[in-house]
């Protein structure tokens, strides 16, 4: 227990710029205490010692205002940032070197029993008000983005945005702790994603409207008369256009980017 106290002490001025000297981190970083209050409570849970331990919980909470169970399971050099609103369940597991920001739950769905609460890999950061919720395995080197909610599993080296949380990169690179605000926009991406797909299916529809003399300009497509359109002829000539085939692997790319999105991009 000692060993661990020592690194999650030691942690705080490798991950926070702000730390300047032993006796600030002390007694000003609420994190580090609610670390300290959970080493105790923890030790005695494992001795099988009711109450008590629950009742240290709560007067961490009451102090620091992050509640961890004391059957809780956190790794070495854990460092809670901030920690205001952090919500640790008791069956959950937090992974050697993670970084945790205000807000987060760490959190059970349901009442059943057992295993219940996330499992967190090693150096793990779990962006502000994000929630990880269930029996889930997050993996090793996982960014979890701001205000995220995961739902499913995670693989290792991935990051993580959205409601619910969707896999937007993918890397065998272990990532900086400190770069969790530089992250992707996926919804924004896929608002593009679509915008490209629009506008690719209007000029296919210029290309059908120009092989049978119909102008955009002149008549709207709602009062082409579409009877009268030879559909074989119509569908020979859009195959053969160099510019509908020039993009044809492109917008089948683009709608596999859709179908990724939509489903969870793998999560």
């Amino acid at each position: 227990m000692l060993s661990n106290i020592v690194a999650d002490f030691r942690i705080i001025f490798d991950r926070d710029p702000a730390a300047r000297n032993w006796l600030e981190v002390l007694f000003c970083y609420p994190g580090l205490q609610a670390l300290l209050f959970y080493r105790v409570a923890h030790w005695l849970h494992v001795l099988g010692l009711p109450f008590v331990p629950r009742f240290i919980s709560h007067l961490a909470r009451w102090f620091t205002g992050i509640e961890i169970h004391p059957g809780a399971t956190i790794g070495t050099g854990v460092f809670i940032d901030h920690g205001m609103g952090v919500v640790i369940g008791e069956t959950a597991i937090v992974g050697d070197y993670s970084l945790i920001y205000q807000g987060v739950t760490l959190g059970g769905t349901g009442k059943e029993s057992g295993k219940r609460h996330p499992t967190l890999g090693e150096n793990v950061v779990v962006g502000a008000g994000a929630k990880v919720l269930g029996n889930l395995l997050i993996g090793n080197n996982v960014r979890i983005g701001a205000g995220s909610v995961v739902l499913r599993d995670v693989p290792s080296d991935c990051t993580v945005v959205g409601i619910p949380g969707r896999i937007v990169y993918r890397s065998g690179v272990r990532v900086d702790p400190l770069e969790h605000g530089r992250l992707p926009d996926a919804e924004a991406d896929m608002i593009r994603t679509l915008v490209d797909r629009i506008e690719q299916l209007e000029e296919q529809v210029r290309v059908l409207q120009g092989s049978n003399g119909v102008s955009l300009e002149s008549q709207s497509v709602s009062s082409v008369s579409w009877s009268s359109w030879d559909r074989s002829a119509m569908q020979e000539e859009v195959l053969e256009a160099p510019s509908y085939s020039s993009k044809h692997s492109s917008c089948a790319l683009k709608d596999r980017a859709i179908e990724e999105f939509l489903d969870g991009s793998g999560i």
